[in-house]
């Protein structure tokens, strides 16, 4: 009996302290082996005090299996890499969300979904397995945010009861706030954002297609964006975090994201398209108190992809993006 007012306690905890938050994080690469040097110090730099720490699980195109933590995956998406990795973080005076993700060969996990009761079934018992495998490792390690899944477009849609299931397992082992990552496209739509603390929204909205927009102009794409984030959060009375958001440094890198990736080596870079977006968007959004921040899509850990690849690539290591994290970042108040 003495468990329920603690639970009871650590629930209205969550509730309340989500929302102060206003966070300045970056999502940190999985890397191949274990760290060879202190991968945070230059993150520390610029400012950021949060960082995503992202161990992968797969799921072959057309099969109700799941696998994780196998020999095959890199040291980083493991979970002992995730845990190693928290540590070092933690060490370093970081706060860290786990963010568990699913990739699905030759497609989107967005698109994930069965024709059979039974295949759900099998899936989501996978998939439960998963989460509660990181729930466990969150909570053992102090970690202060989870995310439960990542842009599951028509899995949450489908599967409402189940979400809502795993959500209060999740509950049951782990103190800390929950998110989920909902796709720009379907933010409004998540059938449970009731049941979490923080409203997540993977934020990569095509605002426009020009090869360098002015901030003056993308901050005015914001605006009707903003508007229906506001509206969300006032149902829900809660906070809207950015848990993925960022810009490919190419030519019309604030457009359609997921279509410049197919081709961004063989596009222009531009280091200031990828500035103006970022300038942009926390100009429009940094001073709204229903906005919680976010974490900047990528970061490689002592730079671990090669710097012809990493030109065009999300990442702002070495580009005058990373000058414009550092200011703003500096202003969040960690």
């Amino acid at each position: 009996m003495r468990l329920l007012p603690i639970l009871l306690f650590l629930s209205f905890w969550s509730l309340t302290s989500s929302a102060q938050l206003k966070i300045g994080g970056m999502t940190l690469v999985a890397p191949r082996d274990s760290f060879s040097d202190n991968p945070f110090l230059p993150l520390k730099e610029i400012n950021v005090g949060w960082v995503a720490v992202v161990p992968y699980a797969f799921t072959p195109q057309n099969e109700a299996k799941l696998y994780f933590g196998n020999d095959h995956q890199w040291w980083g998406e493991t979970p002992r890499g995730a845990t190693s990795t928290i540590k070092l973080a933690k060490e370093n005076g970081l706060k860290v969300m786990l963010k568990p993700q699913l990739w699905m060969h030759g497609s989107w996990v967005g698109d994930l979904s069965f024709d059979n009761e039974k295949d759900w079934e099998s899936w989501e018992t996978d998939y439960t397995d998963y989460i509660l495998t990181f729930a466990k490792i969150a909570e053992s390690q102090g970690v202060e945010m989870l995310c439960v899944g990542t842009e599951f477009k028509k899995a949450v849609s489908a599967r409402e009861n189940y979400w809502r299931a795993l959500i209060a397992k999740i509950r049951d082992l782990y103190s800390g706030l929950l998110t989920y990552s909902a796709n720009w496209d379907e933010f409004e739509s998540v059938p449970f954002w009731d049941d979490l603390d923080v409203i997540g929204v993977s934020a990569y909205f095509p605002l426009s297609e020009t090869a360098t927009p002015s901030v003056k102009e993308l901050a005015k794409k914001w605006k009707p964006i903003k508007k229906k984030m506001s509206s969300l959060c006032r149902k829900y009375d809660k906070q809207i975090l950015f848990t993925e958001y960022g810009y490919l440094s190419v030519d019309g890198c604030a457009g359609k994201t997921w279509e410049l990736e197919k081709k961004r080596t063989s596009l222009p870079s531009n280091e200031l398209a990828q500035s103006n977006a970022l300038e942009a968007l926390y100009t429009s959004f940094c001073d709204e108190d229903f906005w919680a921040g976010g974490f900047k899509w990528k970061w490689y850990p002592n730079k671990s992809r090669r710097k012809k690849f990493r030109i065009h690539d999300y990442t702002p290591q070495d580009k005058m993006a990373e000058k414009t994290i550092e200011t703003w970042y500096g202003e969040f108040g960690r």
